[in-house]
């Protein structure tokens, strides 16, 4: 029996319409077909949030409407004044996509967004990593409250399947811990210095001209992007309640090419390793991983490695970053919700 008959229109708000939220709306356009033919899922965009303006139309925006938005060639409108909150309150739609900037100090806005959605009894599929690495548990009390989904598959190694593997794969197994590589930008910058025998500052500008490294690279170099990714991981993996203040840091700002030519005339690579465990370990600091390692990952990709009590170690590689990749984790929340 085709899944057609069993159609389901699932219509969804995207607040923050950057590369991530642009790219979601793209991923939605290119998978039209098979989100109705595999799912059964008849997928709709019926508003959009930004600092820029608003969109709404509960019938579906048009696709070639959303696109000139995402080119710069149609401008942003705010229909009768219409705010962020009133949007995420009073329009008609089933799941709030938050994709607004991370700000791990405050949360916001995406926190905001995030409860006043809940709190409307909207399920919410998010990108944004500071409201989950500051209030982890009242936003998954709030949602179990209200009998709503809270997914957020994107917020740490993009791409990659990390939390729905562990959660949905590796059910039955007891996690002992996570290690990896969970920021692309320092990645990049310790592979191209290994390979070249660069400095550091020579290839941050490298990174930052290939977009790699944003203007201020401070929250990937010093090491917090990885500290708020590995919270997330401990907090829905191992219960345990974190938030980044409790994560011992080391960025690689004070790694130097000499240091990279003694771990390589060792047979060792070095990497920003990110670590927690279930006894509590929560740890971001480069570390010596030898070569034949599958943590030894180059350019900008993410690995990461579950150690698991039944299964062994699981290995998952794949890119870290990129508005398609992040998108394609967030459409597999939405999808999810409705499996």
């Amino acid at each position: 029996m085709s899944m057609r008959s069993n159609m389901k229109t699932v219509r969804i708000s995207i607040i923050g319409f950057g590369y991530v939220g642009a790219g979601l709306a793209e991923v939605i356009r290119r998978k039209r077909a098979d989100l109705v033919s595999t799912y059964g899922l008849d997928v709709r965009i019926v508003g959009i949030a930004d600092l820029n303006g608003i969109f709404i139309d509960e019938q579906g925006l048009d696709e070639a409407e959303l696109l000139k938005l995402r080119t710069g060639a149609k401008d942003w409108e705010r229909p009768g004044g219409m705010t962020t909150l009133e949007l995420i309150k009073e329009l008609d739609y089933e799941v709030m996509v938050e994709t607004t900037h991370t700000d791990v100090t405050s949360g916001q806005p995406g926190l905001t967004h995030i409860t006043t959605a809940l709190e409307s009894g909207r399920h919410v599929v998010t990108s944004n990593k500071g409201p989950l690495a500051l209030e982890y548990s009242r936003l998954t009390d709030l949602a179990a409250a209200q009998g709503c989904a809270l997914k957020y598959e994107a917020t740490v190694g993009g791409a990659m399947p990390l939390i729905s593997l562990i959660r949905d794969n590796l059910a039955g197994n007891g996690v002992l811990s996570i290690q990896g590589i969970l920021n692309g930008t320092c990645n990049y910058i310790l592979t191209r210095m290994a390979e070249e025998g660069l400095p550091y500052e020579h290839v941050l500008k490298e990174a930052q001209e290939l977009g790699y490294a944003e203007a201020d690279p401070s929250s990937d170099v010093k090491g917090l992007d990885t500290a708020v990714k590995l919270v997330i991981l401990a907090n829905s993996v191992f219960g345990m309640n974190a938030t980044y203040r409790d994560v011992e840091v080391t960025g690689i700002t004070a790694i130097t090419p000499d240091a990279l030519k003694l771990a390589d005339d060792a047979g060792y690579v070095i990497k920003l390793i990110g670590e927690v465990s279930r006894e509590g370990c929560l740890k971001a600091r480069p570390r010596l991983v030898p070569k034949d390692d599958p943590l030894n990952v180059g350019g900008t990709l993410n690995v990461a490695t579950i150690k698991t009590d039944l299964a062994g170690d699981i290995t998952v590689i794949g890119k870290g970053a990129g508005p398609i990749e992040a998108a394609s984790a967030i459409l597999a929340d939405i999808i999810s919700i409705y499996r």
